[in-house]
Order: C-alpha cells, then sequence, then structure tokens
C-alpha cells in the first residue's frame, strides 16, 4: 500500500509532503500501567519546554496553522494535533486514555510535534490518495453522530472505496483502531513548510513508542 498526493494538490502545494508506513500484528489493550506512567513523564517534559502563550509560534505548529488558514480551517478551531495535546497538558488536563495504541501515537505525535493519523489497514482497499474533495462527498469521522456533506475543495484521503480523513485533523471512524485491531497504517502527517526529514523523524518515534507499548513490527 501507497500514499500518492494528486497532481491538482500538488500544482497548488508544491512542497506538500506526506510519508505512511505499517505495524503488522500489534496488541492492542485498553490500558497498561507503564504506558501510563511513560505519559506522566512526558507531561512533565511538556509543561518545563512549553508555555500557553508561546506554544502557537513554535515552527511547526506555525507551519501547521498557516497550511490550515490556506486550506479553509481556523486554526483557532480546529488546532492541529500536537499543539491541541500540548495545549491540554499545559491547561492542568491529562492526555485521554482511548486504548494503547491510540495514547502510544498521542504520545509520539506530542513528541514530534507532527500530526499522526492510524488506520485500521484490514479496513483499509488498496492505495491511498490525497485529494480535493468533491462537493457533496460525505465524511462520518469518529466521534461524530452524522456525517459531514463536503463543500468541496477540502483536502482528504481516500482509499479505493471510501474517505478516510479530512486532512490533517480528522479521521474516520469506520477505519479506527480498536482493540480487536491487528494491523495499523500511519500516516504521517506533513504541511508546507514541513521537511521530509521532520517527517521521517516522527515516523521513528512512532514506530518506537507503538512497538514498545503494542508489539507488533514494521515490515520492510
Amino acid at each position: 500500500m501507497s500514499l500518492k498526493i494528486d497532481s491538482k494538490l500538488k500544482a497548488r502545494f508544491p512542497d506538500l509532503t506526506a510519508s505512511i508506513f505499517h505495524i503488522k500484528d500489534v496488541k492492542i489493550q485498553k490500558r497498561d500501567p507503564e504506558l501510563e506512567k511513560f505519559k506522566v513523564k512526558l507531561m512533565k517534559q511538556v509543561r518545563e519546554e512549553y508555555d500557553i502563550d508561546s506554544v502557537k509560534d513554535q515552527p511547526i505548529f506555525r507551519a501547521y496553522r498557516n497550511f490550515f488558514w490556506r486550506v479553509g480551517i481556523d486554526p483557532t478551531k480546529n488546532r492541529p494535533a500536537a499543539e491541541a495535546l500540548i495545549r491540554r497538558i499545559l491547561g492542568g488536563r491529562t492526555i485521554p486514555c482511548i486504548n494503547t495504541l491510540v495514547d502510544a501515537y498521542n504520545l509520539a505525535s506530542i513528541k514530534s510535534r507532527i500530526a499522526l493519523a492510524t488506520f485500521d489497514a484490514d479496513k483499509l482497499e488498496g492505495d491511498l490518495l490525497m485529494r480535493f474533495a468533491e462537493e457533496g462527498e460525505q465524511f462520518l469521522g469518529i466521534g461524530m453522530e452524522k456525517p459531514l456533506i463536503l463543500k468541496g475543495g477540502e483536502i482528504v484521503v481516500s482509499d479505493n472505496e471510501k474517505l478516510i480523513a479530512v486532512y490533517p485533523y480528522r479521521d474516520a471512524d469506520n477505519t479506527k483502531v480498536t482493540e480487536e485491531t491487528e494491523n495499523v497504517t500511519i500516516v504521517v502527517c506533513g504541511a508546507t513548510g514541513i521537511s521530509e526529514e521532520t517527517l521521517e523523524n516522527a515516523s521513528q518515534v512512532a514506530l518506537e513508542y507503538i512497538t514498545r507499548f503494542c508489539d507488533g513490527e514494521n515490515p520492510k
């Protein structure tokens, strides 16, 4: 499975990059004591490294924010994923406990500052395509009660049959990772102004954290 960027999208954002990798045979639990200890440690690091007033000016978050504005997303309402998690910590709240794999990649997003989208690989069909949405396409995201009717022009990711994400901030409900998931596909979400080297570093952090707490292996 590969991720391709549509030519029309590439023409508008020539330096837009994203990458993809896979982990098979993961073992996902609701909760893991060692992961909870690691959360506490990382949250302490966040409070030492960031403050609530200047977090938006971190260069990677600024790149995402600028990209959001260009594609019609208000980043003050839909914040870049890692920034939102860091703001949550700085506001005195803990990181959500979803399951060990989702929690692990959220921690990797915080550490790398890069948005990560993770899908149940066995629910995907064929290769993935990042493209502009067509008017009237429907998208049901995680936690949504009814589908969103897209206006057209939003950036989305689809497989051969369906939309799986509104890029880079909302994933589809029907391909979400659960405790029954055995194989996952991770999209490392770039934006204009974010280097491929930065995305590669995020991939390595995510692979390390996920396999540390959920086992599994990255097929070469």
